[in-house]
């Protein structure tokens, strides 16, 4: 089985999409965003292929395109699309690992009750906290934490965003047990040729094995 993993965040507009984009440039994976919310300029996929220097054989197509930039269950509304979430399955990528990304944070719903983390968990797959170096990180990070735990979803380690501030990082790292995998400070400009180097020099591969 290759290698999968979850990327979601403790919020959105953390910048997951640019960490999904070095992520998969890091291990050699695919990538898909199984929704895609919003159509107006570059999507996610496009941002991911494009930073990442992905070729289109390595990018995944999304389940569901919906035009306005919302919560999915509210954008598929003003579309009159029904998501499917039983649908919802990984797709196979053969032997080259895969990088998923959620939108927004674990609570965000896809259709009625039903919401991104009850995915998740239905797919078992290890998970990538992103979270953000900004005051108010810890309260939401240690939440997603306790919820991923909760839906007994393995945390292969929390990613920080932004400038350093090691002693939100390692409160949030100890009080919530859970791995420091490395932090991806602001790039800019950010270019698919300063992303891999700054992610190289901030993550290590090895980290991402389950």
């Amino acid at each position: 089985m290759s290698q999968r993993i979850v990327v979601t965040g403790t919020d959105t507009g953390i910048g997951k999409t640019v960490f999904s984009a070095g992520l998969a440039d890091l291990l050699g994976a695919n990538y898909w965003k199984p929704i895609q919310a919003g159509l107006d300029g570059e999507t996610d996929t496009q941002v991911v292929a494009r930073l990442g220097s992905l070729s289109p054989d390595r990018v995944v197509p999304e389940r569901y395109r919906l035009r306005t930039p919302a919560s999915p269950h509210h954008s598929a509304e003003i579309d009159e699309v029904r998501i499917d979430v039983d649908a919802l399955d990984i797709p196979d990528t053969g032997e080259r690992p895969l990088v998923i990304e959620g939108a927004g944070g674990l609570m965000v719903p896809l259709r009625g009750g039903t919401l991104y983390i009850d995915l998740f968990e239905r797919w078992q797959l290890p998970v990538v906290l992103c979270a953000r170096t900004a005051l108010g990180t810890i309260n939401h990070s240690l939440l997603s934490i306790e919820a991923l735990r909760k839906r007994q979803i393995d945390i292969l380690g929390i990613a920080f965003i932004g400038e350093r501030n090691s002693e939100t990082e390692s409160a949030i790292c100890e009080i919530g047990r859970v791995r420091w995998l490395g932090r991806l400070p602001w790039l800019s400009p950010l270019t698919a040729d300063a992303l891999p180097a700054a992610f190289k020099a901030s993550f290590r591969a090895g980290d991402f094995n389950p």
